[in-house]
């Protein structure tokens, strides 16, 4: 099939404004202009594409199928053409690194500023992935680095030691266990949870360890930052599972944190890397060195 990316654009614009006129008045083109493409449109896909109404005109079966493609077409260009803006202003650098989601809700932040305050025409892609998602990811080259919490090797990479933390249990001061210094995973399967949002890596991880257990865990609130689970249950909606590096600080003051008496609770961040990259890239060393460097690599506690 032969047509032009003007004419899926032209389409898109004619079907989402009900009206060959305003489509075209969209597109900055004549209406009869955009007739011809929509009719030429038309030919090569062999179906009709749009139905004539009183007021206007709407997508036909067809024409909806093409308007669905058509706009994901358009996203991607658009997402293509944002992506490489920042090499047409002077980027001369790009790393793409995936983090679990105790590195992005504690140090990641703040470490990623310094960086960028000392290479600021660079970019870098950041993505949250589960840990062994993100070894597979490095090992396979889809990422440049990954932040995990695994004590797990893999035969193609280095592992850095990056931060230490742990997943330790928060609930509010006037609670029945406010008292205990510690709590199991399984005594929290029967309490309201205040949980990250689905998709997110440790809701994920807690969720699989909650169903080898035989449980679930009562989400009683599901929200995107360690911060909304912790003010929360500091107003005695349920408990919740953070980061210690969450609660450290000014929070803790509004929460009992307990101890997660659980092995995996131990969180201690690594950086990997390919033992042998196959492609050079400066920046992504550098990166390394900044957040494996001794003031970027305490530990929760520093």
């Amino acid at each position: 099939m032969r047509y032009e990316l003007t004419d899926l654009e032209v389409f898109l614009a004619v079907a989402e404004e009900g009206s060959v006129t305003r489509g075209a008045e969209r597109c900055h083109l004549a209406p009869s202009s955009v007739s011809l493409r929509i009719k030429g449109l038309e030919d090569v896909v062999g179906a009709a594409l749009l139905v004539r109404l009183a007021r206007g005109v709407a997508p036909t079966p067809a024409g909806r199928i093409v308007m669905e493609h058509a706009r994901r077409c358009i996203a991607q260009l658009e997402q293509m053409n944002a992506d490489l803006l920042p090499y047409s202003n002077g980027l001369v650098g790009h790393v793409t690194l995936f983090a679990n989601n105790n590195a992005i809700s504690s140090y990641l932040p703040d470490d990623l500023a310094r960086f960028f305050a000392d290479y600021p025409n660079v970019r870098i892609s950041l993505e949250e992935r589960l840990s062994h998602d993100i070894v597979a990811a490095v090992a396979s080259g889809r990422a440049d680095l990954g932040v995990v919490a695994l004590e797990a090797e893999h035969p193609e990479l280095d592992f850095h030691a990056y931060r230490e933390d742990e997943l330790v249990v928060v609930t509010a001061c006037n609670s029945d266990i406010a008292q205990r210094e510690s709590i199991t995973f399984a005594e929290c399967l029967g309490r309201p949870f205040i949980s990250l949002r689905t998709g997110a890596a440790l809701h994920t991880f807690l969720m699989n360890h909650a169903s080898a257990l035989g449980g679930r865990l009562d989400l009683r609130v599901q929200v995107s930052g360690y911060g909304a689970i912790v003010k929360l249950v500091a107003s005695g909606a349920g408990i919740g599972i953070v980061a210690r590096s969450a609660v450290d600080g000014g929070a803790a003051g509004n929460v009992v944190v307990l101890k997660l008496a659980e092995p995996w609770a131990r969180r201690d961040l690594r950086v990997c890397i390919l033992r042998r990259p196959p492609v050079l890239n400066p920046f992504r060393d550098r990166l390394l060195e900044a957040l494996t460097q001794p003031h970027a690599g305490g530990t929760a506690g520093d």
